[in-house]
């Protein structure tokens, strides 16, 4: 799905060739990608949970997210090798298709790989009558979900905010050369990649729910000020600086996001509790930072998607102070 909704936007007519059936058939691919994205996620929290070793579980389950910041990185790296080539109307004209042909290549390579994959459920788990089963899912286990749901609404949020957005932020807001732009997330994104391992020892240490204690807290006290800053930054370097900063305070749940979500569940809806809280949450959430800020922008209210941002860190504070001290269907870990 992943591979053919790239490859649709890819090889998209242009409105001016077909029409409204362009914005139609762009929304079409869209909403493939964020299918294959939504189905790919829990299940690969939950692998990454279960095939992690007892007390690294955080420095493994970090992995999954240098997977999907590499993501990001790769893009907007390629992006700064065709402003390098290209020139803007080049770009506008056919350039921006590019990124979705190596996508869409990529998802095949992916699908290759994932063939080597030994699984890690049981028979006597697959043939649980209440596995996969919704029903199952909110009889049993609504709490947890509605615990999942609540912070990681937060969670994609202010990661979508500080990645995603904030090269349009840079641009529209503190009035980059969109080229600046692009090198500053180039390095913000590498330096973030990397911190997610060492978050993952971290949590390992002081255990997950302290760890999302912080992110909550710092989230919630630092959004504002560094948006702020940001807003009137005229130095890269410092822009770099503070990117990085909020990106750390991020790595905090980012690092662990799949585990401390999958260690909810019991094996049986593992992926289902994990995959249905991101979706929704990431949907609702994560996937329209970036209107609600460019919306509020228009009317004049700019400031106020910074404290939007602020009090949905809160609630994922709140959130995770009812998380359990010991995780609960992944034993002997913190």
């Amino acid at each position: 799905m992943m591979c053919f909704g790239s490859l649709l936007i890819a090889c998209l007519p242009t409105y001016n060739s077909i029409g409204v059936w362009a914005p139609i058939m762009l929304l079409f691919a869209r909403l493939l990608q964020g299918l294959s994205v939504g189905g790919e996620y829990g299940t690969t929290a939950t692998y990454m949970s279960e095939v992690a070793l007892k007390g690294q579980r955080g420095f493994f389950a970090s992995f999954q997210y240098v997977t999907l910041i590499g993501g990001q990185l790769l893009a907007v790296s390629l992006v700064v090798i065709l402003q390098q080539f290209l020139s803007e109307d080049e770009l506008r004209a056919y350039g921006w298709r590019i990124p979705f042909v190596v996508g869409a290549a990529a998802a095949l390579i992916s699908l290759f790989l994932r063939r080597a994959l030994k699984e890690t459920s049981s028979k006597e788990m697959r043939e649980n009558k209440d596995a996969g089963s919704v029903r199952a899912l909110f009889r049993d286990h609504k709490a947890a979900f509605i615990t999942v749901l609540g912070y990681t609404a937060g969670g994609s949020l202010i990661f979508y905010t500080f990645t995603t957005y904030m090269q349009k932020y840079l641009v529209n807001t503190a009035g980059m050369h969109a080229k600046t732009a692009s090198y500053i997330m180039t390095g913000a994104l590498f330096l973030y990649m990397c911190m997610q391992p060492f978050f993952g020892m971290l949590a390992d240490k002081i255990g997950r729910r302290n760890s999302m204690l912080w992110f909550g807290a710092l989230g919630t006290l630092c959004t504002v000020p560094i948006l702020l800053s940001l807003k009137s930054v005229s130095s890269p370097f410092l822009a770099f600086v503070l990117i990085t900063l909020a990106l750390a305070i991020v790595s905090f749940y980012t690092s662990i996001s799949g585990l401390v979500k999958a260690e909810m569940f019991p094996p049986e809806v593992r992926a289902l509790g994990v995959g249905l809280a991101y979706a929704v949450a990431n949907a609702i959430f994560g996937g329209s930072a970036e209107y609600v800020a460019l919306s509020l922008k228009a009317g004049g209210m700019e400031n106020s998607f910074y404290w939007y941002v602020t009090v949905m860190m809160a609630i994922a504070f709140l959130f995770s102070l009812r998380l359990p001290k010991q995780a609960k269907y992944l034993q002997n870990d913190l």
